[in-house]
């Protein structure tokens, strides 16, 4: 393994300074569970790795008037362990708790798995479905874009150099919204997913007032499948629709064949979890 210098800013500015020395060839280091493996297996080479957990913001949580705000850095098992968050976001819960095993979500961060932009990333659905935005700290200062921006490629983010994602922002919602992530693994657990999928849905006089349907596994990013999502919309969740629904999401998905699955398995997988995805929110919704 390439030697390299080990940094621990306790600001977000002196994390910036030292990611902007650097360029490519540093990495920030959240819970390290797929960075230093990537390290050690020479995907890349380092000269410096930052890590950023003794930042103030990169492990809070907070309430705001509008949003769920929580650093890149948090564990997972904050998050699930938390009683508030679970009540307000169940889906997010889902895929929180799916994050590798017990032992690995005691470091592994949502924050993390979304700049890791792996295309069967389990927390990247959920978050894109809640409308989640991302706040990005650089030498130009502080940015917001939607979490369905952040991966632009296999392995490959939206982050320029000397930039690192500093929090994610959850707007919060009201009792008629709910969402639900379900996924597809050979083993029980802690494998990756073949196919995934993330509903969320929320209901006004019995009809869909808005809809986000997002995959995981099936393209070179998680795909937030919109011309799926608005078929729902002003109409009531029957088992009908939801069926239409999620025959529109099979098409969507551009999936590859390879050792866990083929295409047309992964398709079909796709409208499978989509129907139970979207069924299940609207269950959480007291439907």
């Amino acid at each position: 393994m390439h030697p390299f210098d080990y940094y621990d800013p306790k600001t977000v500015d002196e994390a910036v300074e030292i990611l902007k020395k650097f360029g490519d060839k540093a990495k920030c280091l959240a819970g390290g569970t797929d960075v230093l493996v990537q390290t050690r297996g020479e995907r890349y080479e380092l000269d410096a790795i930052v890590d950023i957990k003794k930042i103030p913001e990169l492990t809070s949580l907070e309430w705001t008037e509008d949003y769920l705000v929580f650093g890149a850095a948090t564990p997972c098992y904050v998050l699930y362990e938390d009683p508030k968050v679970c009540e307000a976001f169940p889906g997010i819960i889902d895929s929180a708790s799916l994050i590798g095993g017990i032992q690995i979500q005691s470091r592994a961060s949502l924050g993390g798995n979304l700049c890791n932009a792996s295309p069967s990333a389990d927390g990247i659905c959920s978050l894109i479905v809640h409308e989640a935005e991302c706040v990005i700290a650089g030498p130009n200062g502080v940015r917001e874009i939607p979490v369905e921006d952040m991966c632009v490629g296999p392995g490959k983010n939206a982050l320029s150099n000397g930039e690192f994602l500093v929090s994610i922002k959850i707007p919060l919602k009201n009792s008629t919204f709910s969402a639900s992530y379900e996924r597809f693994i050979p083993r029980n657990e802690m494998d990756i997913a073949v196919a995934a999928v993330a509903s969320s849905i929320s209901l006004e006089n019995g009809k869909v007032a808005s809809c986000r349907i997002a995959l995981a596994a099936v393209g070179p990013t998680p795909i937030f499948a919109e011309e799926a999502s608005k078929m729902l919309i002003g109409k009531e969740p029957t088992e009908e629709n939801i069926k239409n629904a999620s025959s529109k999401a099979k098409e969507i998905a551009t999936p590859i064949s390879d050792m866990r699955g083929t295409v047309e398995h992964r398709k079909d997988l796709i409208e499978v979890l989509t129907r139970r995805t979207l069924s299940k929110a609207v269950e959480r919704v007291g439907v």
